[in-house]
Order: structure tokens, then sequence, then C-alpha cells
């Protein structure tokens, strides 16, 4: 129960979790008003949709486990010559590649950065899960807001605050 507890209040000893929460319903937000402008089919936004939200996962998990995957990419970087150059040259492009998109660069900068003061905080509050577990809680922050955000975007979070009679 103590450990509960312990996250339970981890919000109010960390506040930077609240503003990565809040980050991540702006984001889910803006990313369901652009989804909404444009003139494509439905199965097409949720395929977007799924997109933004590995794109979101992946920023968490570069974040949140740098070590880890830094060792695992020096050692199949140590293997040969050959294995180097392609890894080096796939990065790259596909570093290239994602950078030609500047409006989505923002948001996973936006995204990153918020990750990071928020895993600083935990630091700073004396609050250091295992990697695993900071991982799934900071996963759980950030999809859980954005899918706030979606869900505030589509107009579906009326009956949450408002009465039934209210609603626009």
């Amino acid at each position: 129960m103590s450990s509960f507890l312990r996250y339970l209040l981890l919000p109010f000893r960390a506040p930077m979790l609240l503003i990565l929460f809040l980050v991540s319903v702006y984001l889910g937000l803006d990313w369901s008003l652009h989804r909404e402008a444009l003139s494509s089919p439905e199965a097409m936004k949720g395929l977007a949709w799924g997109m933004e939200c590995l794109q979101a996962a992946l920023v968490v998990v570069i974040c949140t486990l740098p070590d880890f995957l830094l060792r695992q990419v020096s050692s199949l970087m140590a293997m040969s010559r050959v294995v180097s150059l392609v890894a080096t040259l796939l990065i790259v492009t596909l570093g290239g590649i994602y950078m030609l998109h500047l409006e989505m660069l923002a948001d996973v900068l936006v995204l990153g950065c918020t990750v990071l003061l928020a895993r600083l905080d935990m630091v700073r509050a004396r609050l250091v899960p295992s990697p695993l577990v900071t991982l799934l809680l900071l996963l759980v922050l950030v999809l859980g807001g954005a899918s706030f955000g979606r869900l505030a975007g589509m107009g579906n979070l009326g009956p949450l605050f408002l009465p039934h009679g209210l609603r626009i």
C-alpha cells in the first residue's frame, strides 16, 4: 500500500508530470484538429492517429531508456565495418527524411523535452523507479493525455463536462 500511495502522490512531488500530461493533451487536440481538416476517409484518419501514437511512444522510449538503446546500437555497430556503415547510412537517411516534415519535428521536440524534464523532476524528488516502470508510467501519461486531447478535439467530452441538454 505504501508504494501505491507513493505513486499516487507522484504528480504532487514531481509537478512536471502534470505538465507532461497537459502537453500531451494539447498535442492530441492538435493532431485531431489537423486530421479533421484533411478530406480523407475515416480509415486513413485512424491510420494517421495510430502513426502519431507510435511516434509519441517512440519518443518516450528513446527519452526514457537512452543508455540501454545506445548500448545496443554500439554493440551492433561494433560487429563489423559493413554493419556500422549500413546502420549509419540508415540512421542518417531516415533522420533526413523525417526532418523534411518540420511540422512533426516541432511536436517531437516539444514532447521529447517535456519527457526529459519530467524524468529530471522525478530524479529531483528522489522518486526513481526501475526503467521499465518509468517507461510504462510515462507512456500511460503521454498516450492517455493524447487520447484525452483527441476526444476533446472530436467533441466527445461534452457529456463529461456539460449536462445532456446543454451540449452544443
